[in-house]
């Protein structure tokens, strides 16, 4: 069979070569979208250059959006219309509708409870009274938010995470996907290098890819982030940006280590590259360590988000940076989007203020231990790993099951997980594992039905591809 294969010019670098052929390819719609490339071997052979001439090329193409690799599969031409690679989603699709009776434990979402929306609903109704918020809300307003917002957000991440933020440092976001990328879009340029855990948070993930940054995987084990790894890493070309989740890593649930924070912290010096904490996966102050932003204040962004805590939809996050960053950052986010609407700022401000918050924060906190209980019970016998009042429960799959398989088959009896692929950087296999997210189910009632069903389909896993044969 013939695979396609470009004619190169006899002068000028060879991956750059193939990776202009490879654009020209696609707008001529020689390439359609979704096909997949020929494999780098193949390719080199056919050419006459080396495999790895290819694989810089294929990484140049990705860079610039033509084509995404996916793990254990191949590298493919991107599809406008349809994305190529694992969706991240952050709400179900239309058609899984509440009616449809699938149990959806894929997305990290707070616990359901009443006092959310009746909460918000309560607040809206006093601020339709107040003619001083109305007025401040139709009108322009400093695109790091509003002073009194920022004093009053810096004095509950004080009281809630025990950080120093100050409000001279804090610029209000509309949620913690947005001060990702807020913080690649200032500090990076396209081509640079990001480094985080192999597995990560696929919104980071997303927002490199938008950005066209090169993202690298750095190990992880039980102590969380592999720094001597990174710090091998940097003494061959450091990057510009480390991302990372130090109390809970997502998918895993591993913490980084007070160690390994300290060296990270270090390396971030001798190194000159920021890091990006992300704190919005919260957690009682028993498991959480040092942040990265106590011990490395000049170097360190701390991302934090209402959305695990009070609701997701309020899309109000901050983002603490080091005050030598303000203007850059604040550039960055009017540019964007000029401001926040200042509305929700005032509603979370109020709801922060309130006792509903604290009632609401401290039944979330019991409610997700008690079913991390639940689910370490009902999984007896399998290894799983979460923290123990965090929203997810990581299930490596026993020797001989796939995690696809295992994924397809239990959305066929009605729960939906996520397999390891949407977590995975660079080009490692994914590791055979499920991701549960706990707190979205509807209650421990259902919970329970969805762990029974994952512990009888580990217990009569599908058949293997050439056991049907």
């Amino acid at each position: 069979m013939t695979i396609w294969t470009p004619s190169l010019p006899s002068e000028g670098p060879r991956y750059r070569a193939i990776g202009e052929a490879i654009a020209r390819a696609i707008e001529s719609g020689e390439l359609a979208p979704g096909q997949r490339l020929p494999p780098q071997r193949r390719l080199a052979d056919a050419l006459g250059v080396t495999v790895g001439t290819v694989t810089r090329a294929y990484a140049e193409a990705e860079r610039q959006g033509w084509v995404t690799a996916r793990v254990g599969s191949g590298t493919y031409v991107c599809d406008a219309e349809a994305p190529a690679t694992p969706p991240f989603l952050a709400v179900p699709p239309e058609d899984e509708s509440l009616d449809s009776g699938l149990i959806d434990l894929s997305m990290s979402l707070p616990p359901p409870h009443p006092l959310r929306a009746g909460t918000l609903g309560r607040l809206l109704g006093e601020l339709a009274g107040d003619e001083a918020v109305l007025r401040r809300a139709v009108e322009y307003q400093s695109e790091r938010g509003v002073p009194a917002h920022r004093r009053q957000l810096a004095a509950w991440l004080q009281r809630l995470l025990g950080i120093d933020a100050d409000p001279r440092r804090l610029l209000v976001t509309q949620g913690g996907q947005h001060g990702i990328d807020l913080a690649l879009r200032a500090l990076t340029r396209p081509g640079e290098r990001v480094a985080a855990d192999t597995l990560t948070y696929p919104g980071l993930i997303a927002a490199c890819q938008q950005a066209h940054l090169k993202l690298l995987g750095v190990p992880l084990d039980e102590d969380g982030m592999d720094t001597q790894a990174l710090a091998r890493l940097c003494a061959q070309q450091p990057p510009r940006l480390v991302y990372v989740t130090p109390d809970q890593n997502n998918p895993t649930g591993r913490p980084l280590s007070e160690p390994r924070r300290e060296h990270l912290a270090a390396l971030a010096r001798r190194h000159d590259f920021w890091i990006v904490e992300d704190g919005v996966q919260y957690l009682p102050d028993t498991e959480r360590g040092t942040p990265l932003l106590t011990l490395a204040p000049e170097r360190t962004l701390f991302i934090f988000s209402t959305s695990k805590v009070l609701a997701g939809g309020l899309r109000i996050g901050t983002l603490c940076v080091p005050e030598a960053l303000g203007e850059r950052l604040g550039a960055t986010l009017r540019a964007q989007s000029w401001m926040v609407p200042p509305l929700m700022v005032e509603a979370v401000c109020r709801w922060v203020a309130s006792e509903d918050a604290e009632r609401l924060l401290a039944w979330q906190t019991e409610e997700l231990g008690a079913r991390q209980a639940l689910a370490r019970e009902r999984l007896a016998g399998f290894p799983v790993a979460g923290r123990p009042h965090g929203s997810n429960l990581w299930l490596p799959l026993p020797n001989g099951l796939r995690g696809a398989a295992l994924q397809a088959t239990l959305i066929q009896r009605g729960l939906k997980l996520t397999s390891a692929e949407p977590f995975c950087v660079g080009s490692e296999p994914a590791p055979q594992a499920l991701r549960l997210c706990l707190s979205a189910a509807a209650g421990r009632d259902q919970l329970e039905r969805a762990l029974g069903l994952v512990r009888e389909a580990l217990e009569s896993p599908p058949p293997l591809p050439w056991e049907t044969l």
